[in-house]
């Protein structure tokens, strides 16, 4: 009935009488005929809440209730269900990984032996240069995020990545410096040695290079540390992307020495770097012997970008997570300073492993020229001094032009004449206390 404005009231009509109510039959017909409307395409759904609003059905509150239940608690079950299924970014990985940051002829080598011989490290050296030997025609820089994929791969245990790099059928003797590896060298890589073992590289070569490469990966997975030696980094910002990789665990160990040593020792291996100091240089693949030292130019100024990044204002990420080792330190106080790295990398130092080091670290002179890429029994510190007795003071002040801020920053003493350079009383090493900036983000010796 409807009320109309205004006027007088209008007259009431007899009421209707009401409608039958619908028989089941023809509710069995109307449901029937909604199936088969309600097809993709044909307009069956309109057709169904249209009728459904036509027939006015009521529902009873309390079904109404039931089924809003049903319905959240079928939504809580499977949003519990898929969140199981949810990567943990909290939750850090069950692998450490460690990447020993340095440039050519600082002790790196060393160092990862230091790293490769604990039974908890499955270790590489250098794998990056499968990537420096097939793209040779490109630049550091251009190459750098190749290296840095190569790496996250190795990391994670990925050896595929390798794939892109060498033959396809392949053994482990088919990856670079494999058997500088004791991971590589004891099982279940090879079976000639146990993880507890010190290896040695001849050893290894004679014993273990026919495994299969899938060996690699195999090895990988079964060690609670990874670590990685590589030389191919020249900022620190390029990884990034890895030590905020919620699928890694990445500690940055950055080996640095005093270039004028660097020099000295690259001298001796001249042949063997022109390949990667052309890469260094740009120089579309052709092979550069430095003389005029702008490869070492390049080094340095690499040290002071990833010392000052880390030190200076670092991104919280870095926290913990970056440490700074001069090889004249390692040299002079073994123990203190491996106990330190071992620290830092969550590792223990087995008294095996410091019988080993003491007897590496303390044999007769400098080693032979023959010996440049081997790690073997030498007078660590004689090692570190030799360059202030080989190089002229005419070189020795040519470096220190090209690499004065590096020198400065990481702690080394300039040189003013040859009498100062030979004079081995003269301390060229500064004491970590005297350096205006801190040393590492974990903790910092005083």
């Amino acid at each position: 009935m409807r009320r109309v404005r205004g006027g007088s009231a209008p007259s009431r009509a007899p009421p209707a009488a009401p409608a039958p109510r619908p028989r089941l039959k023809a509710a069995h017909c109307l449901c029937r005929q909604l199936g088969s409307a309600a097809v993709p395409g044909g307009g069956g759904f309109f057709y169904f809440f249209s009728s459904v609003r036509m027939a006015r059905i009521r529902i009873p509150s309390t079904i109404v209730i039931l089924f809003v239940t049903v319905q959240t608690g079928f939504l809580l079950f499977m949003y519990a269900r898929y969140s199981n299924f949810m990567p943990q970014s909290e939750e850090k990985p069950s692998q450490v990984h460690i990447l020993i940051l340095s440039s050519w002829r600082s002790g790196s080598s060393f160092v990862g032996q230091l790293f490769s011989q604990h039974p908890s490290v499955f270790y590489l050296m250098e794998p990056a240069w499968h990537v420096w030997v097939t793209m040779y025609q490109n630049s550091a820089k251009v190459l750098h995020m190749a290296v840095r994929d190569l790496v996250r791969s190795v990391f994670l245990c990925d050896m595929s990545v390798f794939d892109a790099y060498m033959p396809w059928k392949r053994n482990l003797s088919d990856l670079f410096q494999w058997a500088v590896s004791r991971a590589l060298c004891s099982a279940p890589a090879c079976d000639s040695f146990q993880r507890t073992d010190i290896t040695s590289e001849m050893a290894c070569k004679t014993l273990c290079g026919r495994y299969p490469f899938s060996k690699v990966e195999e090895a990988c997975k079964t060690y609670s540390h990874v670590v990685i030696k590589e030389v191919r980094f020249f900022d620190l910002k390029v990884l990034y992307p890895l030590l905020t990789d919620p699928s890694l665990n990445l500690k940055i160990i950055h080996l640095v020495r005093d270039p004028r040593a660097v020099v000295k020792s690259r001298e001796q291996s001249v042949k063997a770097l022109a390949r990667d100091n052309g890469i260094v240089l740009s120089t579309n693949g052709t092979k550069v012997e430095d003389s005029k030292y702008k490869v070492m130019q390049e080094i340095c100024r690499s040290h002071v970008q990833i010392y000052e990044t880390a030190t200076l204002k670092p991104p919280n990420f870095l926290k913990d997570r970056y440490l700074m080792i001069r090889f004249e330190d390692l040299v002079r106080d073994p123990l203190s300073e491996i106990s330190e790295m071992y620290k830092f990398a969550d590792l223990s130092l087995t008294p095996m492993l410091k019988s080993w080091i003491y007897n590496i670290t303390h044999g007769q002179g400098p080693g032979k020229k023959k010996e440049a890429f081997r790690i073997t029994s030498r007078d660590a510190v004689s090692v570190s001094q030799a360059w202030r007795n080989v190089l002229s003071f005419q070189k020795i002040k040519k470096i220190q032009e090209v690499c004065k801020g590096a020198i400065n920053m990481l702690g080394y003493q300039l040189v003013d004449s040859e009498k100062e350079q030979r004079d081995l009383s003269l301390d060229l090493v500064l004491p970590r206390r005297q350096n205006q900036f801190s040393w590492s983000s974990f903790n910092p010796k005083h």
